[in-house]
């Protein structure tokens, strides 16, 4: 049954993105450990880490995508989920230095130390094995989602009460996590890893494995996606999108549609969170500002909303701008981005690649007209006139009944 769901999703399209993906995996770490360095076809380390946090920006910017462009549920607030995942695996790489801490202690990590904190929080119990921090990865924002999204949906708060609701979240969030006594590092937040899974962090290889990590990630949840959004599941979103109140009185729950979709993006969000972190080095409370939240949703509304494909596309272009202007002309790079938002609201509505497919739609359906009224296809037209007929008809001359008695001969 799983098989056949995941089955939906292969198409041409979907094809095509993924093998595209797959090259991608293959020759950016070939490139890096294989390439040597006097080559100009070298991949240098500080590239695949960069183009890792690519990926694992689309991935966020997939599972937004999700539940904006398929079921209308506009959220300020993912960066929250995202900045959950990563304080999991941050957890985690700070149990793995032990006493290679700047303080020597096996147990506590060094800001507990400088704190004066004398035992470990219970909650970081269990962060010291691979397993466990995984789980929680996915557990955490998903739980998080799933207790926001049952009072809000049960609610019926929607629009953009609910955008507002979901930046309260995500700010209220980053107001904790700043304080010293929540345990979580505070202002500083977590840093300075070490290794992951007994690997240093900080080699090729061990890059390179984190960058196809990443990609495979995003294939993987590309394929939920599509499931997701190819089922009679996706059709009743799409149809919550359109017409929330219609399809809530056909009989459909709505609430739970909402939810569901909904938990699993928050999942998704947290899975990219934790990816991010071992390529960044570094998961702080400014992971949560209400402003990361809206980025992302500049990503896929210049990708394409509703188009999956569009949302990837969207964060890598976006975010490629971003490193590009911040070393070009870092004072303006805000004002790039306020003005790219502006011109993709008012010239692509539908963004890059909805205008595409868009453009590209008209265009079949233009020269399957044109084929149409010049092939044999084309239905046929009154016969014209006898000369004989009376100028005076406007149509053709009426047919003499049919008799079943002989017709004499003139």
């Amino acid at each position: 049954m799983m098989t056949s769901f995941l089955f939906r999703a292969m198409d041409a399209r979907a094809g095509i993105f993924l093998a595209l993906l797959a090259a991608v995996i293959l020759l950016v770490p070939a490139g890096n450990l294989l390439v040597p360095e006097s080559s100009p076809f070298h991949v240098p380390t500080y590239a695949v880490a960069l183009m890792g946090k690519y990926l694992t920006y689309a991935l966020l910017a997939l599972s937004v995508d999700l539940v904006w462009g398929f079921c209308g549920i506009l959220s300020l607030g993912h960066a929250a989920f995202f900045a959950l995942g990563g304080y999991a695996m941050g957890m985690y790489l700070m149990r793995q230095i032990g006493s290679r801490g700047v303080y020597g202690d096996p147990i506590l990590p060094d800001f507990m130390v400088f704190l004066n904190w004398d035992v470990l929080p219970w909650f970081w119990y269990g962060f010291d094995m691979f397993w466990f921090a995984a789980l929680m990865v996915v557990l955490v924002p998903g739980a998080l989602a799933f207790v926001f999204g049952w009072f809000a949906f049960r609610s019926r708060v929607t629009g953009v009460y609910l955008s507002i609701i979901t930046q309260a979240l995500t700010y209220a969030l980053l107001l904790a996590f700043f304080r010293n006594d929540m345990g979580f590092g505070g202002n500083n937040g977590l840093t300075d890893f070490k290794d992951i899974l007994g690997f240093d962090i900080q080699a090729d290889t061990t890059r390179a494995a984190l960058f196809a990590a990443s990609g495979i990630a995003l294939g993987l949840c590309y394929i939920i996606c599509r499931a997701i959004t190819r089922s009679k599941l996706g059709k009743v979103l799409v149809a919550v999108r359109d017409a929330e109140s219609r399809t809530r009185f056909l009989g459909y729950r709505v609430e739970h549609y909402k939810l569901f979709v909904w938990t699993i993006s928050a999942m998704m969000a947290g899975i990219a969170g934790a990816l991010y972190v071992p390529q960044v080095g570094i998961i702080n409370p400014g992971e949560f500002a209400p402003a990361n939240s809206i980025e992302v949703v500049i990503w896929v509304a210049v990708g394409g909303r509703g188009t999956l494909v569009g949302a990837i596309l969207g964060a890598v272009l976006v975010n490629f701008a971003k490193t590009w202007f911040t070393a070009v002309l870092p004072d303006i790079w805000l004002f790039a981005l306020g003005g790219l938002f502006v011109v993709v609201t008012l010239f692509l509505p539908k963004g890059i690649v909805g205008t595409v497919s868009q453009g590209w739609t008209a265009l079949k359906q233009r020269k399957v007209s044109a084929n149409a009224e010049s092939g044999s296809g084309t239905p046929p037209t009154a016969p014209p006139q006898s000369p004989a007929a009376p100028a005076n008809m406007a149509g053709p001359a009426k047919a003499k009944p049919l008799s079943s008695e002989p017709q004499p001969a003139e």
